[in-house]
């Protein structure tokens, strides 16, 4: 068997188990496919310092993210990034094959060597909310749900982190779905209207980093694959725009001290499926430092 390509320094990655002390306030995750190798890093620093926030919501890969911080997993979602990115019933033709699009969702969600089973128990607990963020293909609008909601949440993450033209959309109740970045990248205006007095925002862009936006009003030959849902079609134009729009909201409210961001302190030169193993092993520990260098102000925003 061929051997598959991870990161050299792996078993030197933080693990462990968070505690059960939960922290109140709502962090809010960005997607951004492997960018979110960041997240991890982040997500450990703050189990690390038992920051366990009462609610978490994710978008695309913030909520697979999501899943493993709230089972208190330290390392388990860096590990399945740096081990696995290279076998393709994680990401490519085994995982097309079987899960309709290039993330296999049944293997991450399975049992994997060397990779703890996933908490199922510390997941269901209802003491931590837990939200991902899915985009209607008919309404063309994001939806909110919750873990303990009914739905198979497994699916439902599946939904928010299927990628749009490389995917066919998630059928849910009858309903079509895929990822939440298509219509809200960063739910941070939810945890607004859910009137958390602390919201953390974890970034995948640096802070001053804005999404080019082209003046065209047609379909691209892309895009045209989704002309029976024109609302859909209509949010994957306007997908830069808003997203642009929400860091210049991010950036009026970090200033107001209303929300604490965590965001790359340096240029980010990730595509969206990396295959550098190094280059993400980097970008984990980017996220790790990112986090404890600002873990003083952080705990003095959640404690104010």
């Amino acid at each position: 068997m061929k051997k598959l390509r991870k990161y050299t320094g792996i078993d030197e990655l933080p693990q462990g188990r968070a505690s059960e002390e939960v922290t109140k306030g709502c962090l809010v995750l960005e997607g951004g496919a492997f960018r979110g190798v960041y997240t991890n890093g982040v997500l450990d620093a703050l189990m690390e310092e038992n920051i366990n926030l009462q609610c978490t919501i994710g978008v695309s890969a913030g909520s697979l993210n999501a899943v493993n911080y709230i089972t208190g997993q330290i390392g388990r979602s860096a590990r399945i990034n740096l081990r696995y990115r290279h076998d393709s019933r994680y990401v490519g033709g085994k995982a097309i094959m079987k899960n309709q699009g290039i993330i296999g969702f049944d293997f991450i969600f399975g049992r994997m060597p060397f990779i703890p089973d996933l908490d199922k128990k510390r997941l269901r607990n209802p003491d931590r909310k837990l939200y991902a963020v899915v985009t209607n293909l008919k309404t063309g609008k994001p939806e909110y749900i919750e873990k303990n909601s009914g739905e198979d949440f497994f699916k439902v993450v599946a939904a928010s982190s299927s990628m749009p033209f490389v995917s066919k959309p998630v059928m849910i109740h009858g309903q079509p779905y895929l990822d939440g970045g298509c219509s809200c990248k960063i739910p941070y205006e939810w945890a607004l209207q859910q009137e958390f007095e602390h919201i953390v925002v974890v970034r995948t862009r640096p802070r001053n980093y804005r999404k080019p936006v082209k003046s065209e009003s047609k379909f691209t030959p892309k895009q045209w694959l989704y002309r029976n849902y024109p609302k859909f079609s209509a949010a994957l134009l306007a997908s830069n725009e808003n997203y642009n729009h929400q860091c210049e909201e991010l950036r009026k409210l970090e200033y107001q001290q209303r929300i604490f961001v965590i965001a790359p302190s340096q240029g980010i030169e990730i595509s969206r499926l990396e295959g550098n193993m190094e280059k993400l092993g980097a970008l984990y520990y980017l996220g790790y430092q990112d986090a404890k260098r600002c873990m003083n102000e952080l705990k003095a925003y959640l404690n104010h």
